[in-house]
């Protein structure tokens, strides 16, 4: 069985595992990278990126993964394209295995894996994805200038995702499968008060609607107290929650109700010493790309002086 030992081992190919990466081969510590499932993370299911500091022209999120991960190589990380099914944080070095049989160890790890947006699970939002439905207002909000969009959910990021975009669409319409919300009570007299937000109670998409080529989305079919309807929209946000990529350390390390790594204020530092996490995986309020990377930076540099 193949075995390979690093000073930093980093699970997650995203921002936050690509700047850790790059932090510390360049402290020439000859970090690890391990791909996992999503090589790239949450932003190669994004097209149009507009908010990546350093870029005038909308670049792509895949071209952005890409380059990043060509940047870690270049200092010299190690990549390695596999899925961790296995990971051991009870004693030192570190171990994870991965889905190849290949054992990882560490003297120190930084857990990057990230989080995912929830989806409805239809086919037609899958089809649309990236080309009018989205999961983040505040990455594609602005494609929708002037334009009529839906918010699916009711709960605290649905009601933020109404409120952000009403910067930019010129009608917001929210689609809550029950007959109130689940947000907190200050947000929701917000939303109540806005004259761009329109809500319809006890209702739920069945099916996005568009075509195309390249494909847009043109409206929602929705099921609205039993009775079907067609809405025309250019945009669909789905605010549904999201859920941190964490089962895999269940039981190990301390985390909050909805899975997300604790980490110490102002740290990447977990509750086990020598293991960091960095990233959506400890971040449930800004999910960024450039939150993100900023964490993995603090996370290599905080290695530097545990390892030192």
């Amino acid at each position: 069985m193949p075995q390979h030992h690093t000073h930093v081992l980093i699970l997650g190919s995203g921002p936050a595992g690509c700047a850790a990466a790059i932090y510390a081969a360049r402290a020439n510590r000859q970090p690890i990278l391990i791909n996992g499932i999503q090589p790239g993370g949450q932003l190669t299911i994004t097209t149009d990126v507009e908010n990546y500091p350093g870029f005038a022209d909308v670049i792509q999120g895949p071209w952005l993964m890409e380059q990043m991960i060509k940047q870690c190589e270049h200092v010299g990380t190690r990549i390695f394209s596999d899925h961790i099914t296995k990971v051991d944080l009870s004693k030192k070095p570190f171990t994870a295995t991965g889905e190849s049989g290949t054992v990882y160890t560490g003297d120190s790890i930084i857990i990057c894996t990230g989080a995912q947006a929830k989806w409805l699970g239809l086919e037609s939002e899958k089809k649309f994805q990236g080309y009018g439905v989205s999961g983040c207002a505040t990455c594609d909000g602005f494609f929708f200038k002037g334009k009529e969009v839906a918010v699916v959910g009711g709960g605290n990021s649905a009601v933020e995702e109404a409120l952000y975009l009403t910067n930019h669409a010129s009608k917001v319409t929210v689609i809550h499968r029950r007959d109130k919300f689940r947000a907190e009570k200050i947000l929701q007299d917000r939303l109540f008060k806005n004259p761009k937000i329109n809500v319809i109670w006890n209702s739920q998409v069945k099916e996005v609607l568009g075509g195309g080529n390249p494909p847009g989305v043109t409206g929602v079919k929705i099921i609205e107290s039993g009775k079907e309807r067609e809405l025309k929209v250019d945009g669909v946000f789905i605010a549904i929650g999201h859920f941190p990529n964490t089962a895999l350390f269940k039981g190990m390390i301390d985390m909050d109700n909805d899975g997300y790594i604790i980490t110490k204020a102002n740290s990447t530092k977990t509750n086990i010493p020598g293991v960091f996490a960095a990233g959506d995986v400890q971040d449930k309020i800004f999910r960024q790309a450039v939150t993100a990377a900023g964490t993995g930076c603090m996370a290599a540099l905080e290695i530097e002086k545990y390892l030192g």
